[in-house]
């Protein structure tokens, strides 16, 4: 049965759109054919040029010119040939006779006179050759345009780009909008839509306490209601503090990489131009895109940069541009709310530069102390390193995390790579042990130096001096315990003595004194066994006057001063330029600097002379192996009473935590 057809659809057609709509390329279509039209078609050129007298003497007398057409006012004469005689100069125009004319074309002085010329030569020739010419003036209306309109058309053109640069970084569209977005925050932001920062928590080894602070942040910005229930406050900021390479800037990436939540990142030296004013603006800008991007963290990377205490720099008045930009800081950090959601992260290992107004509960609410790592935490830095690295089987990890007492995560990560490239260095397959402690050696000590060209004379000398630290270091108990000797050149040392300090957060005088001596035992080797001193105690002088004079001033180390400290640790003497202590307590102090170091040199030389033979034997032996180590000393002055230095392997070289160079 068929189907009834609908009525509707039945004279249903599908309309005709005509004309069709308007596109602007078929403009570009329509000029390209008419371009490539006109030059295929085109046989024409540029004219030839020719001289006057080749004209009037080959062409003009040959019948074959048309007309002469003189332009006046440039000089310039257009020569027409015939179409009947455009085959005798075929040749002149590659093969092709040119449909248009003129053809040639000559240049001639201003002293020429195209009428007595051209009426000369007509009068010569018969009426069959001769042609017709012109004198006219003629002007490039188009190059005169030209030269009235390109200054106004650049300058015009020159408005428009600045004016789009201008609306672009006016509406936000990103960064680098040159001139009028010098205002703008150079702050780089990572979110989940855009780019995101790919570290965790699980990247940072160590700094346990330091995680737990700020993981208490991203659970601030996860969950503010589990604290705002109970009518607390989200803290508004908080300060990272630790020397260099302890992971702080690592540590917020963490954050940024766990909160989930988008970070903005900054450093203090992008705020600060040469333009007046652009800090303030760039502060402002970045914290009203905080705002908008609420909740958010806020990282100010090395904020002493901008955050350095005002009024301290004599040099500067209060009109500084570092200064309006802090102030502009403090009053956009005091102007959140108490739960906007933004929380301001920033990082200095020069807390003690900052500004007070800074510091204050309100802005940065909590310091985080970023410490340089423990045994247990080098342990862990040793791990995350290690793990793309290729090692040799039972590899000790803890072994070498002994052997780096005072190294922060960035030495430990420089470790790791440098005894990788010592390893590929001697063409091995896998890291060594020895390959770790001697990147160590490399890093602490520098490169040895043994083409180093050193006399007979020198070389007893620098051995004496290095057995001497060694023999004092190593019967006095509270000195540092002595790992290796060596009088091979490294770096601008000529010799050195490694140690390794034991880990303690206090030092007593004694410990004080005995090290003071066993730095001490160099110079008084020189002066027992050669009589006469020499340069090579310069590094050793200077640190133990340091040392001495922080005992008595600072420490309170000294009887006759008393328990008396002129340490500032908060710099707050401003611009007082006196010191805080009379004359006669500097005589005191002086006299009492002297005593200690006068004592550790008597202690030394005692040590000395109460073991010459050993002392003698050990520098004999530095002669002849250039390296000895701990197991070395062993032998020939017995264990050593005070604490005892790790189990290590005569080929293998320890870390060392100290080195005394022999030579300035």
């Amino acid at each position: 049965m068929e189907k009834p057809k609908d009525k509707n659809n039945q004279n249903k057609q599908i309309p005709k759109v005509w004309p069709p709509k308007f596109n602007v390329i078929w403009i570009y279509v329509i000029l390209l054919g008419a371009i490539a039209y006109m030059w295929s078609s085109y046989d024409g050129g540029e004219p030839l040029k020719t001289q006057w007298l080749s004209v009037k003497e080959q062409m003009v007398s040959a019948g074959d010119v048309e007309k002469i057409i003189f332009i006046s006012n440039q000089n310039r004469a257009e020569v027409f040939v015939k179409k009947d005689s455009l085959s005798k100069y075929k040749e002149k125009f590659g093969g092709k006779e040119p449909k248009f004319g003129p053809q040639f074309y000559f240049v001639v002085s201003s002293n020429f006179n195209p009428e007595e010329q051209f009426e000369q030569v007509l009068g010569q020739l018969p009426d069959e050759n001769k042609f017709s010419f012109e004198v006219e003036e003629r002007t490039n209306y188009l190059s005169k345009a030209l030269e009235w309109l390109l200054f106004p058309i650049l300058l015009i053109g020159l408005w428009i780009f600045m004016f789009r640069r201008m609306n672009k970084s006016m509406s936000g569209g990103g960064q680098g909008g040159g001139i009028f977005s010098v205002g703008k925050s150079q702050a780089k932001l990572f979110d989940k839509d855009g780019n995101s920062v790919k570290v965790t928590f699980k990247d940072v080894a160590g700094l346990e306490e330091a995680k737990v602070e700020v993981m208490e942040i991203v659970d601030f910005l996860k969950n503010p209601k589990k604290y705002t229930s109970l009518g607390g406050k989200i803290p508004k900021g908080a300060l990272l503090v630790g020397p260099p390479g302890t992971g702080k800037t690592l540590l917020a990436k963490a954050v940024a990489g766990e909160a989930n939540v988008p970070f903005f990142s900054i450093s203090g030296s992008d705020f600060v131009e040469m333009f007046v004013g652009v800090g303030a603006s760039r502060v402002r800008d970045l914290f009203r895109q905080a705002k908008e991007k609420a909740p958010c963290i806020v990282f100010i990377d090395e904020i002493d940069a901008v955050g350095r205490a005002r009024g301290k720099n004599a040099g500067f008045s209060s009109n500084d541009e570092r200064e309006n930009t802090l102030n502009q800081l403090l009053t956009e950090m005091d102007g959140f709310g108490s739960n906007s959601g933004v929380i301001i992260l920033a990082a200095t290992n020069r807390a003690d530069i900052l500004d007070k107004a800074l510091m204050r509960a309100g802005r940065f609410d909590r310091q985080i102390h970023v410490d340089l790592p423990e045994l247990k935490e080098r342990i862990d830095i040793f791990k995350v390193h290690l793990a793309n690295l290729k090692l040799t089987e039972g590899f000790e990890i803890e072994f070498l995390a002994k052997q780096t007492p005072g190294f922060s995560g960035a030495d430990i990560a420089n470790v790791c790579n440098e005894a990788a490239l010592i390893a590929a260095r001697k063409n091995k397959e896998f890291i060594e042990r020895q390959d770790f402690l001697d990147a160590v050696d490399r890093i602490i000590g520098g490169l040895e130096k043994r083409s180093k060209i050193i006399s007979p004379e020198e070389k007893r000398t620098i051995a004496f001096h290095e057995a001497g630290h060694a023999t004092v270091s190593w019967i006095l108990p509270h000195a540092n315990p002595l790992l290796k000797v060596t009088i091979i050149p490294r770096g601008r040392a000529l010799g050195a003595a490694w140690y390794l300090p034991e880990e303690r957060q206090i030092t007593t005088t004694e410990q004080m004194m005995d090290e003071m001596a066993a730095t001490l035992g160099g110079r008084a080797a020189e002066e027992i066994i050669n009589g006469k001193i020499s340069t090579g105690a310069l590094s050793d002088l200077e640190k133990i006057t340091k040392q001495a004079y922080a005992m008595v001033s600072y420490l309170g180390m000294s009887s006759a001063v008393g328990n008396i400290s002129f340490y500032d640790s908060s710099d707050s003497a401003g611009f007082t330029l006196g010191k805080p202590y009379s004359e006669k307590t500097a005589e005191l102090i002086d006299a009492e600097a002297k005593r200690l170091v006068d004592q550790s040199y008597e202690t030394a030389k005692r040590i000395l002379n109460e073991n010459m033979e050993g002392f003698t034997r050990l520098a004999e032996q530095l002669l002849e192996k250039e390296v000895i180590f701990s197991e070395d000393l062993e032998a020939i002055f017995g264990k050593r009473t005070g604490k005892q230095p790790p189990v290590s392997e005569s080929e293998t070289v320890t870390k060392p935590a100290d080195q005394e160079p022999v030579t300035n």
